[in-house]
């Protein structure tokens, strides 16, 4: 009798949601009859099963189904074929578990690249199905490819078996098990396929029928060999797919493999938990694919259901991508506690940290702290020192993030900009190839890697700030300017077109010159709209400040101080096509006003959630 598929010795056979086997059996016997088993646990026969049918042979064939026995074990079994009461045939399997299989893929760290001497102490209720087809206890490394059977192994080593590597070969998945069997409490079964540098144009479902010449099939028949059926699949992948042309394509390419392994398995909510790519110690120029491959993961958890998003940014390295031995461990911890989550063990149980959302406070100093919280945080957030990760940067990479300050789920970020600072800006948790992020929660699980993300959550239509206007030279003050009226005669006023190098027209070199005497300046420009626009003039000013647009007054603060900030006044108004004239008087208090921050932003487009804002229609504005 030769079993083919569905039974061995040493093996996991996956359960049922009854808690017991259900598993296919294939296989020849030299003679035809009924299939039946005799089960024993510990030396002693197993209630119900003294010579169960579970099957027939059939021209030789076998075709079975293993159904009923209890989670646990191991069992013994005695596989015999028989025809009324003579045996014709029969085999012993000896040491099979009942429990859970899982599916263990993608390239080098989940292969393993950690020093094996940090390698947990095997479990004997852990077992994997390595390379060669044989399941014995898991013990790293268990991608042992220099005795794989599956040919796509070695054709991707350049048709040569590697080597036995007797320093490194630590992955995530050992401890993924154990933690697993502890939480559990049955019995786990890691069927292992991952092969380093592969990228997701290998890993193509379409090659299915390939078998054990592509990587995707040579998965698929170590599944079908083992029962067909598993609990889930866990998953680390990305760095080869970290390029510019193929980033643009990896959501797909993951969504596709991914419903095809739960087609394959014949379990459409079969949980997956995917590691998000933690770092790489070197430079491959410009960082935007690897961080896009790390942010696209991380929406997968909210945009396919049974999916988790595992971060890794925080964990050390063994060389200059590879995970580190030690924590490979901690990885597979978190890939478990992930898994818990997806399946639902107990109800405290909680997916991966997860982006909430980001909000904007003004603090006293009129500055913003960007207020970034998280959901399914156990606990608290904490960093054991200074928390770092966090990035908020122009296109010249000049940061504006001072201090951090964790508290419970969310992350307080002290910048140095107002509100109206924010739109050139973006925001990232764990930018370039090799950040130093250090905040996780109490359960050691990282905050993910995200970004580039704009911190008020849009891209707001926003004109450049003016630069240049036309100022008139100091007059009398008008001290808070309550009763300054509109002047008839503007073009009498002493004009002159400046031009200013910064956002802030800054008159204090020249106003310097007049303290402490009290003065008035007046700024104009002309605003030209080509169609009808709901806009808001945004003003920023140190001083009394009033502003009219046309011939009306639309803003009056007469308790303006220093400091200036941008977009402190906001005044909405509708803009009919033509040209609108925008008047701002503002005093100088003794000459410690200095002059005005002044933009447009337009308000009746919806508001973009990319960084783009391509098409929009906006107002043109000159000195004149």
């Amino acid at each position: 009798m030769r079993i083919i598929s569905g039974l061995f010795p040493h093996m996991v056979l996956q359960r049922n949601s009854s808690n017991q086997s259900d598993s296919t059996i294939t296989g020849t016997a030299e003679a035809d009859g009924d299939l039946v088993v005799s089960a024993t646990s510990n030396g002693k026969a197993l209630k119900g099963w003294a010579s169960k049918k579970i099957g027939k042979v059939s021209r030789k064939k076998i075709k079975a189904e293993l159904k009923g026995l209890p989670a646990g074990g191991p069992y013994d079994l005695l596989v015999s074929v028989g025809r009324g009461k003579a045996v014709l045939d029969q085999m012993t399997v000896n040491d099979v578990l009942v429990g859970d299989i899982w599916l263990v893929g993608g390239q080098s760290n989940m292969q393993g690249c950690g020093l094996l001497r940090h390698a947990a102490r095997p479990h004997p209720m852990v077992r994997a199905f390595y390379m060669d087809d044989k399941w014995r206890v898991a013990k790293d490394p268990i991608h042992n490819m220099w005795a794989c059977v599956d040919q796509v192994h070695i054709d991707l080593c350049g048709g040569v078996r590697p080597g036995l590597n007797k320093v490194t070969g630590l992955g995530p998945a050992v401890a993924f098990g154990q933690y697993m069997e502890e939480h559990t409490g049955v019995p786990q079964g890691l069927i292992v396929s991952a092969h380093g540098g592969t990228s997701m144009t290998q890993w193509d479902p379409a090659r299915r029928d390939e078998g054990g010449k592509s990587l995707y099939g040579a998965m698929v028949r170590r599944l079908r060999e083992n029962g067909g059926k598993a609990a889930g699949m866990i998953w680390y992948q990305g760095e080869s797919d970290a390029n510019a042309s193929a980033a643009l394509l990896f959501t797909e390419r993951m969504k596709t493999l991914i419903r095809s392994i739960r087609r394959d398995a014949k379990s459409p909510r079969l949980p997956v938990a995917m590691v998000q790519i933690s770092r790489l110690a070197a430079s491959w120029g410009d960082p935007s694919s690897w961080n896009s491959v790390q942010d696209q993961q991380r929406q997968l958890q909210d945009t396919v259901a049974g999916v988790a998003n595992v971060p890794a940014i925080d964990l050390t390295l063994e060389d200059l991508i590879h995970v580190g031995g030690e924590d490979m461990n901690r990885l597979g911890r978190r890939l478990g506690q992930s898994m818990c989550a997806l399946v639902k063990t107990r109800k405290s149980d909680r997916l991966p940290i997860s982006l909430k959302g980001i909000k904007t406070e003004i603090n006293s100093r009129g500055l913003v702290d960007l207020v970034v919280e998280f959901d399914h945080v156990v606990g608290r957030l904490v960093s054991g020192s200074r928390p770092t990760g966090f990035d908020l940067t122009d296109s010249n990479r000049t940061p504006f993030i001072f201090d951090t300050q964790l508290n419970g789920n969310r992350a307080i970020l002290r910048t140095n900009c107002s509100i109206g600072d924010l739109n050139d800006k973006v925001l990232h948790y764990g930018f370039g190839y090799n950040p130093a992020c250090n905040i996780t929660d109490e359960a050691d699980r990282s905050v993910p890697v995200f970004g580039p993300l704009p911190p008020t959550g849009h891209r707001r239509a926003l004109t450049d700030f003016v630069k240049s206007i036309r100022v008139t030279t100091p007059l009398p003050g008008k001290g808070d300017l309550r009763g300054l009226k509109r002047p008839r005669q503007l073009k009498s006023l002493p004009w002159r077109q400046l031009d200013f190098n910064t956002p802030f027209c800054d008159l204090h070199t020249e106003l310097s010159k007049h303290a402490p005497e009290d003065k008035l300046l007046y700024f104009a420009c002309t605003l030209e709209a080509t169609e009808k626009m709901k806009l808001a003039a945004l003003l920023g000013y140190d001083g009394p400040v009033k502003m009219w647009i046309g011939s009306k007054e639309v803003y009056h603060d007469p308790k303006g101080i220093n400091p200036a900030v941008s977009d402190q006044g906001v005044v909405k108004f509708d803009a009919g096509k033509g040209r609108h004239q925008i008047l701002v008087a503002l005093g100088t208090n003794q000459c410690r006003a200095w002059g005005i921050f002044l933009r447009f932003e337009r308000l009746d487009k919806p508001r973009s959630k990319s960084a783009g804002l391509e098409g929009m229609v906006m107002p043109a504005i000159s000195p004149e």
